[in-house]
């Protein structure tokens, strides 16, 4: 409290500038603020603003102390889902590789009974209702992804073909498919069957 002596109003009214608002008269604000620094004391004003920055500090650390822990459980869940979609691209992969096993593995065994179809259709074997049939299967192992491969005239590759005749040819210059004994068949990527066939070979012929 301010130790200076109560004035009437009476005394504020004898000041020029001065005056309350109970006497109408006019009134000083600087002064007023003045008088209002010397009752609280200095002091007291420091106390409160130096609390008011430690509080805003703290509240500053917190906010960036969230902001650290938002980035983190961000990037944990970009990790999470970068993981989950790999996972279902594993799956997806495997889940085909799978069916593509079981579908060759029938496929397989379905072979022969190509080999036969195309044997009797050679020798002109193939008519009726059985040549409905096998058209009607071959259709369909070929939309399944059912290829047939080898033709006379084709480079040999021992990867796709099995050598059971050769013949020398001075014409050549590599090793040429001369006829197909048995055709190859593949399945997507995978090789079912290579194809057996005759291979000429460059050469003199005597």
């Amino acid at each position: 409290m301010s130790e200076e002596p109560y004035r009437s109003d009476e005394d504020y009214e004898a000041e020029p500038g001065s005056g309350t608002p109970e006497s109408g008269a006019p009134y000083d604000e600087a002064s007023f603020a003045e008088r209002v620094n010397e009752a609280i004391g200095d002091g007291v004003a420091d106390l409160a603003v130096a609390d008011l920055i430690q509080k805003v500090a703290e509240r500053t650390n917190e906010l960036q102390t969230a902001q650290h822990e938002l980035s983190e459980r961000t990037a944990d869940l970009q990790r999470l889902q970068a993981e989950f979609v790999n996972y279902k691209r594993r799956v997806e992969r495997d889940r085909q590789q799978v069916v593509e096993l079981a579908q060759g593995k029938v496929i397989g065994e379905l072979l022969g009974v190509l080999d036969d179809i195309g044997r009797a259709r050679e020798h002109g074997e193939l008519e009726g209702g059985f040549r409905r049939v096998a058209e009607l299967l071959e259709g369909a192992l070929t939309k399944m992804g059912l290829e047939q491969f080898g033709t006379a005239g084709d480079p040999f590759d021992p990867n796709l073909h099995e050598a059971l005749m050769h013949q020398v040819s001075p014409d050549l210059e590599e090793d040429t498919v001369a006829a197909i004994l048995q055709p190859g068949y593949k399945f997507g990527e995978r090789i079912l069957r290579v194809a057996r066939v005759a291979v000429a070979q460059p050469g003199d012929a005597d």
